[in-house]
């Protein structure tokens, strides 16, 4: 997850949307941060690197053009998409992946604003859903986070979370979610596409704990 915390900044992700020529707006909606705490950020990027807002404005112009770069750009998140069955996501550890939901963002902004190139238009309409459903993208997103919070804790040398309302924090967080997962897996709800990222992050997962009682401590 993005981190919003103003000691935190500049955000790395959102410097990386803005210098792709997104706007201040469209990365808080985009994130699901404040307007404010996304300016803050940005203001701190600019005053550290006074070629950022130049190279924002660039990209910003070129949007509405239809160049190389940005054909190929758009090839890359349809055979991205098509591989995958999902969006790129700011959240990615790729980078290539979040400059492609950045540019992704861009195009959205562009077609609500009816600036964008026909081209564009043409080549994402291949795309269902590639006009931008925010509450999708966003629970798409949020599991994805949870896959990835889930792996560092199983990487950190925890047991599997549990769910039980006497767990808190950060493990009834993750348990809550896995049981979910489990649930929709066992009555064949589960997207097969996130449950083999699941069986690839996570080994494991559908069985969880073993029963029985713990080895007792020497």
């Amino acid at each position: 997850m993005a981190k919003t915390r103003r000691d935190a900044a500049p955000n790395a992700e959102w410097v990386l949307m803005y210098r792709a020529g997104l706007t201040r707006a469209g990365i808080a909606e985009l994130v699901r941060a404040p307007a404010s705490t996304v300016g803050y950020h940005l203001r701190i990027a600019v005053g550290g690197d006074p070629g950022l807002r130049l190279a924002h404005e660039a990209a910003a112009a070129r949007t509405t053009m239809v160049t190389a770069q940005g054909l190929e750009r758009m090839q890359q998140l349809v055979a991205l998409v098509r591989a995958t069955g999902r969006y790129p996501s700011t959240n990615a550890v790729s980078t290539s992946e979040r400059t492609l939901a950045a540019r992704l963002q861009r195009r959205r902004e562009d077609a609500q604003a009816g600036n964008l190139a026909p081209a564009f238009r043409e080549g994402l309409a291949v795309l269902p859903g590639s006009e931008g459903k925010p509450r999708v993208e966003a629970d798409e997103n949020r599991w994805q986070e949870r896959l990835t919070a889930l792996t560092a804790y199983r990487a950190a040398g925890n047991d599997w979370p549990r769910h039980k309302a006497s767990v808190i924090g950060e493990e009834h967080e993750l348990g809550v979610w896995l049981h979910t997962q489990r649930y929709k897996a066992r009555r064949g709800q589960l997207d097969p596409q996130k449950a083999e990222a699941l069986d690839a992050a996570v080994p494991g997962w559908r069985t969880g704990r073993k029963r029985g009682r713990r080895p007792r401590e020497v």
